[in-house]
């Protein structure tokens, strides 16, 4: 079992459509904390899963102050052999979350995908058992894609994500098409993220940018794009 957990952390968002992706990225070139481009640009892919009731779905809307969210994360091609997915559970607790991340087996997406190739993997899997217990309570209810650009600025304590091109495919138990999907082309989403220690300073990075901070959840995005 690889693991890998976050310390809590805030994680900043703006939703923006009156912007470009290309102005965006200008403005957090030439940011005064002087940003620089970290790893490169890829794809990232998830699976969501939530309750029968869809609780992860409501906790978000209603805006409760704990709130657990599991996926599966992988990035480059969206469908075939998956062959780095990990599963994550992500934590917000109030303004702040963390993030706890466990390796799987590798696995097919494809149109022959279902509740129980992903129990499979799940039980094939090293991860925890109280962890494997409560996903026996959800399903995957979302897939979605997105291009990401990393940045950091020169002090190392502030990173900034940029994603672009967001696609969102309705997926359920039993047998996948992938047919029924949205692509938003017309939004980027930014997201500022930084330790607690530094929430001081954040108004000298969020200040700089023309838009304001949003309350956005690209799962409930998803959700309520292809009509759940």
């Amino acid at each position: 079992m690889v693991r890998a957990v976050n310390n809590y952390r805030y994680e900043r968002k703006f939703f923006i459509s009156e912007m470009s992706k290309y102005e965006i990225e200008s403005l957090v070139k030439f940011h005064p904390a002087i940003f620089s481009e970290i790893y490169h640009q890829r794809f990232v892919d998830n699976i969501y899963f939530d309750s029968v009731n869809l609780t992860n779905y409501f906790d978000n809307v209603v805006g409760s102050a704990r709130r657990v969210k599991f996926r599966i994360r992988w990035y480059g091609e969206l469908f075939g052999l998956i062959e780095k997915p990990a599963l994550e559970l992500k934590i917000k607790q109030g303004l702040v979350g963390r993030k706890e991340s466990f390796s799987l087996i590798p696995f097919e997406l494809d149109h022959s995908f279902s509740m129980s190739i992903i129990s499979n993997v799940i039980n094939k899997s090293e991860i925890p058992e109280n962890m494997r217990l409560k996903l026996k309570s959800t399903y995957p209810t979302l897939l979605n894609r997105y291009s990401r650009r990393y940045f950091q600025s020169a002090d190392m304590n502030y990173r900034i994500t940029i994603d672009t091109d967001l696609v969102f495919y309705r997926i359920n138990c039993q047998n996948n098409s992938f047919i029924g999907k949205f692509i938003d082309k017309d939004h980027v989403i930014v997201e500022l993220k930084y330790n607690q220690n530094m929430d001081d300073r954040a108004n000298y990075i969020t200040n700089y940018f023309p838009f304001r901070l949003s309350k956005i959840s690209k799962y409930v995005s998803g959700l309520e794009k292809i009509g759940f």
